[in-house]
């Protein structure tokens, strides 16, 4: 029996389009956190470190609050249920005195001092304004009115917490702070006064109510909150040292990583930079050791090159020698012309060669050089050509490689000069970057072939001819002279007509700072 092809795709497209929504949310999950995460290592590892410890404080803090309060739960039952059963005593000792003695009982009590409880006996219930809250209320309270009916069998106990700047006590409802201290004060342990109290009033008889207020030595027998004062100010400190520990540690670590991205910048601007040093943590000195192969490696392999082009500039010309004096020796006047214009054609070829060799070799120091005077100097060298250069603008010196940063500038000067016999170079100088602007009066360049004419032996006039250009290769040399330098070159057609060429070269304070480079 064959399976039906239609309901396989259809089971195949379901749970793709089960998963898509997966696919997105995670894929956009990802993007939320690629934009929220800091953008440099250190910040990264920074960041991990803080979440890390935050995450464990307040774990730790959460069990250690629960734990806590378990432990104070535990303590308010045993003291509660200790007090309820003095209560009920203090209670029951009351209910056997006759009414009449009853206040002079409560007056000995008063001059005694000492006692737990301060007792009066009302005609009415005093209203309390009761601030208790919580599980802790919650226990106290159970336990006194199981105990109250078990001992007493009262059952309407009130049993409530007040403040004492709010405590009302007698018939008149006077204040505790109005009282007597040796009536009041002694008999709560009030001194100062900063716990809540308990006052549990219950019907003594039909004449009165019988009034007990109490302390449940118990601290924070209401607090909840598990961040107080004095954790923030702990845990404010565990972060600041953590920060601080994680900073020199991280910034120990990402180190080496600074320093191979520094001398990665030199290699590319300098094939000669100075090696990197071998030391450090394993991971770093093996990571040097490949980097500096991967440096002797470039550097055989640009020698070779020059080499080989060298070999076959010198082992062609005696070839192109030979074939010129026989081509010179051939009767027919039109097969010399030719002859010789293949000759020619092939000897500018060499020659373009072995000039795009040499101007790839960079093997310069890199030297304080005056631009505007550079620019000045072939400008001078254009006008004895029947070129017209102006220079504009200031520049301070800038780092750079003096010969190589010349060739640069002449190829285009020269282009410049060659297709619109006149050059404006304007100047603009920062504390970032040296702007150089160069425009000439040629017919320019189209928008679709200006990425073309940097390609070695490219030329946009189709002629070989030596008498109507170079052999295309001065603006692909600039540019690599000036990527090697850091900078970039772009090209535009002016409105008025001409092509506009925009050179900017940075301004790298300490590009080659080796003073830290070798730190671990």
């Amino acid at each position: 029996m064959s399976a039906d092809p239609s309901a396989s795709d259809a089971d195949a497209s379901a749970a793709h389009s089960a998963k898509q929504p997966h696919g997105y949310l995670g894929r956009r999950l990802r993007h939320i956190l690629a934009r929220g995460l800091p953008g440099s290592l250190r910040g990264r590892f920074v960041l991990i470190m803080l979440v890390g410890v935050l995450g464990a404080q307040l774990a730790s803090y959460a069990i250690w609050t629960h734990q806590a309060r378990d432990s104070r739960l535990e303590q308010v039952d045993e003291l509660s249920r200790n007090v309820a059963y003095s209560v009920a005593s203090t209670v029951r000792f009351f209910r056997s005195l006759p009414v009449d003695y009853r206040h002079i009982v409560l007056d000995q009590l008063r001059d005694m001092g000492g006692t737990r409880f301060f007792v009066s006996v009302n005609d009415h219930r005093i209203p309390i304004q009761d601030i208790g809250r919580g599980p802790a209320q919650t226990v106290v309270t159970d336990n006194f009115r199981a105990i109250l009916a078990s001992e007493l069998g009262v059952d309407n106990a009130r049993v409530e917490f007040s403040s004492p700047d709010t405590l009302r006590l007698f018939n008149n409802e006077v204040l505790l702070h109005d009282l007597p201290p040796r009536w009041g004060r002694h008999s709560l342990l009030m001194d100062p006064i900063e716990a809540p109290i308990l006052v549990v009033q219950l019907p003594l008889d039909a004449q009165g109510w019988l009034y007990v207020a109490t302390l449940l030595p118990v601290p924070e027998l209401f607090d909840e909150g598990w961040l107080s004062g004095e954790r923030l100010f702990a845990a404010l400190i565990v972060l600041l040292a953590v920060i601080g520990l994680s900073l020199l540690g991280i910034r120990s670590a990402t180190r080496p990583l600074a320093r191979l991205s520094r001398a990665a910048r030199r290699l590319g601007d300098d094939l000669d930079s100075p090696p990197l040093r071998e030391t450090g943590p394993r991971e770093v000195a093996a990571t040097a050791v490949a980097f500096n192969r991967m440096q002797q490696r470039i550097q055989h392999q640009v020698e070779e090159r020059e080499r080989l082009f060298t070999a076959i500039s010198h082992d062609l010309k005696t070839p192109l020698t030979r074939m010129r004096l026989r081509a010179e020796m051939l009767d027919d006047d039109h097969q010399r012309e030719r002859f010789c214009a293949a000759l020619d054609e092939l000897d500018l070829l060499v020659k373009g060669a072995l000039a795009s060799v040499r101007g790839l070799d960079l093997h310069e120091a890199v030297e304080p050089v005056d631009v505007r005077g550079l620019l000045k100097g072939l400008a001078e060298e254009m006008a004895l050509q029947g070129g017209e250069v102006t220079v504009t603008g200031h520049a301070l010196p800038l780092g750079a490689k003096p010969l190589a940063l010349k060739r640069c500038l002449a190829n285009l000067l020269e282009n410049a000069v060659f297709y619109g016999k006149r050059a404006e170079v304007h100047l603009e100088d920062s504390s970032t970057k040296l702007r150089i602007t160069l425009r000439d009066h040629g017919p320019g360049i189209p928008a679709g072939q200006r990425e073309r004419v940097f390609a070695p032996f490219v030329r946009l006039e189709p002629s070989r001819s030596r008498h109507t250009g170079g052999s295309g290769l001065g603006l692909g040399i600039a540019r690599h002279i000036l990527r090697a330098h850091g900078g970039e070159m772009g090209l535009d057609n002016h409105p008025d007509g001409g092509l506009v060429v925009i050179l900017e070269l940075p301004r790298c304070a300490d590009v080659d700072s080796t003073h830290d480079a070798d730190v671990i």
